[in-house]
């Protein structure tokens, strides 16, 4: 059993976690959303800034809680891609640096590896193969987990992923940020059928509809038409509902037929997004009656977390998967090719 130490600061979280292959030890997490508020979304000068205050506090908490000490840690881990590079570097720049002072191997990891692994902090016994259905700010994606770094990606969004639809969906309505759970609080009080709207499709050229690509623009537009047309004062918490109820529906639907025509018989939920309400019950039900297993992560684990970059970084240490302390980071960087990360033993 491999004992991790990781960091995430691919965006506007400072996290740091410990753990022991799939038990948590410590998950500190500093969240920046008070502070990126006032300017309706991340800043990503603002967020290096404030990673740089709160990276050193977070690992001594993190270690305090997991009443360890740098002895009891195998590895050191951090989030590598993709991400705000200036946040990224912040993170890396911590984790190679203990790294070479406590003598300790290195493991890069990539974020929506992250999310897929934070299913098994929940659900230690689940094993490959599986489909996750990986939604979240900037991504909206059905991936093949075939293994420990082997994923086949079978959907992905052509535009908007389905958490940044409701971050802008949120603006237009005047709910702040960010969107996902006011948006989420709103429709527990709304009608989710008051408003018709588009789920969104992808036409292919030589005719027929992609079936498990997603797209999120042409709803967006249209809830800005509805606002338009509706004037003030608009009833808030019916277009919430039915805002939200659309994008769990376009999301279920893609997700059970992806899962039936490749015969997985077990879908992960990952991302910020899994933890809406609409989506856990639609994709629930859907999967129940089609006799497919759903897992979601708790709460805590759907946002961004060190604890799932440990869990990420645990497996593959345990396969002797290293990375070099020459690792950089990368903005962008598809999770089929997540194997570059590591000098292999």
């Amino acid at each position: 059993m491999k004992t991790i130490l990781a960091v995430e600061t691919s965006c506007d979280e400072t996290a740091v976690a410990i753990v022991k292959n799939r038990n948590v030890c410590s998950n500190v997490v500093a969240s920046q959303i008070p502070i990126h508020q006032q300017y309706g979304g991340v800043v990503p000068e603002v967020a290096s800034r404030e990673h740089l205050v709160m990276i050193n506090p977070c690992i001594t908490q993190a270690l305090a809680e997991a009443k360890l000490s740098w002895q009891d840690i195998d590895g050191i881990a951090a989030t590598v891609a993709p991400g705000l590079v200036g946040a990224l570097l912040v993170g890396l720049t911590a984790a190679k640096t203990l790294a070479m002072v406590h003598q300790k191997p290195l493991i890069g990891v990539h974020h929506l590896e992250g999310h897929i692994y934070a299913t098994y902090l929940s659900e230690p016994e689940l094993m490959p193969p599986f489909l996750c259905l990986l939604v979240s700010g900037g991504h909206t994606s059905l991936i093949y987990v075939k293994d420990c770094g082997k994923y086949e990606m079978l959907g992905t969004t052509r535009d908007d992923a389905a958490g940044e639809a409701f971050d802008k969906v949120a603006r237009l309505l005047n709910l702040g940020y960010p969107g996902g759970p006011v948006i989420d609080r709103m429709a527990q009080t709304g009608n989710p059928q008051a408003f018709p709207l588009p789920e969104g499709r992808i036409s292919l050229p030589a005719g027929g509809y992609h079936p498990y690509d997603t797209s999120f623009s042409g709803l967006k537009t249209a809830m800005l038409y509805l606002v338009q047309k509706l004037g003030q004062p608009l009833p808030v918490n019916d277009l919430a509902a039915s805002f939200q109820a659309t994008v769990a529906r376009s999301l279920t639907k893609k997700t059970l037929t992806c899962a039936k025509d490749y015969g997985i018989k077990t879908i992960a939920v990952g991302g910020g997004v899994a933890a809406n309400s609409a989506l856990r019950q639609q994709l629930k039900a859907a999967a129940e009656a089609e006799n497919i297993q759903v897992f979601f992560p708790p709460l805590k684990f759907c946002t961004d977390n060190a604890a799932m970059i440990a869990c990420a970084a645990a497996d593959h240490f345990q396969r002797g998967h290293i990375s070099p302390l020459t690792l950089g980071v990368q903005s962008r960087l598809a999770i089929t090719e997540v194997m570059k990360l590591y000098s292999v033993n």
